[in-house]
């Protein structure tokens, strides 16, 4: 006999989704998910908050680790790393802002693929870096036309910045034989009596990433195509 799954928990899930969209504290949409998590789960009160301060003390130190990074990209940032970056990029004739994405693409996913998810990220690569180039790459071939990089599309090659990171990382990772991801789907496979070598699910990562180049590398040319599509419509 199966025993009947309580799904009521889940809601807390859509807790998290409100609070973002109604752009509440995420301190306070974190509680309030924990909250009705743990009461839709029939936990006492005192369990909850007693999970809610084991799972601040375990990490407390977390907001260190993440602000002093922030800390020395915002010093880099004050001494002109984006106004240095633009430049560099606009003094090569042959960079184009897909080109420049796809390169940070294909570095992103590799080094993600070798578990060093670290080398990157939006708010230390990204923002400060890649966006700006892309952008930069961007201005030069409409300004070498005579025109001026619309606020539209600059926004787009922002979005594009991002995403390329996320694509990069997501499909990189899963190659990763120690991945999170994988060890958790071994231990659910397991469970459900099915031996699954995590190498072997590492390795058939590979054509799912390799299809996630491909297809985001072509995103990227067209990006490149309506740039230059913009630039020959201000000739």
């Amino acid at each position: 006999m199966h025993t009947a799954v309580n799904l009521w928990p889940l809601l807390g899930i859509a807790v998290v989704v409100a609070g973002f969209l109604l752009r509440a504290h995420p301190v306070l949409v974190v509680i309030a998910a924990c909250g009705v998590t743990g009461l839709a789960a029939a936990m006492p009160p005192a369990h909850i908050l007693e999970s809610l301060g084991s799972a601040f003390i375990k990490t407390r130190n977390l907001p260190l680790i993440l602000l002093l990074p922030l800390a020395a990209i915002g010093l880099l940032e004050r001494a002109g790393l984006k106004e240095h970056a633009q430049a560099g990029i606009a003094t090569i004739r042959s960079a184009t802002t897909g080109r420049l994405l796809t390169v940070y693409l294909f570095v992103r996913e590799l080094a993600a693929a070798f578990g060093l998810t670290s080398l990157g990220g939006h708010p230390n690569m990204v923002r400060p870096l890649v966006a700006p180039m892309a952008e930069a790459a961007a201005e030069a071939r409409i300004e070498a036309a005579g025109g001026r990089l619309d606020e539209r599309l600059r926004q787009r090659i922002r979005a594009m910045s991002a995403a390329t990171d996320n694509v990069g990382l997501f499909f990189g990772e899963d190659v990763f034989v120690a991945f999170g991801a994988i060890v958790l789907m071994q231990t659910i496979l397991r469970a459900e009596g099915l031996e699954v070598d995590p190498l072997h699910m590492a390795l058939w990562g590979i054509p799912t990433a390799v299809s996630a180049f491909v297809i985001h590398a072509w995103n990227l040319r067209r990006l490149d195509l309506r740039i230059l599509k913009e630039a020959g419509g201000k000739r």
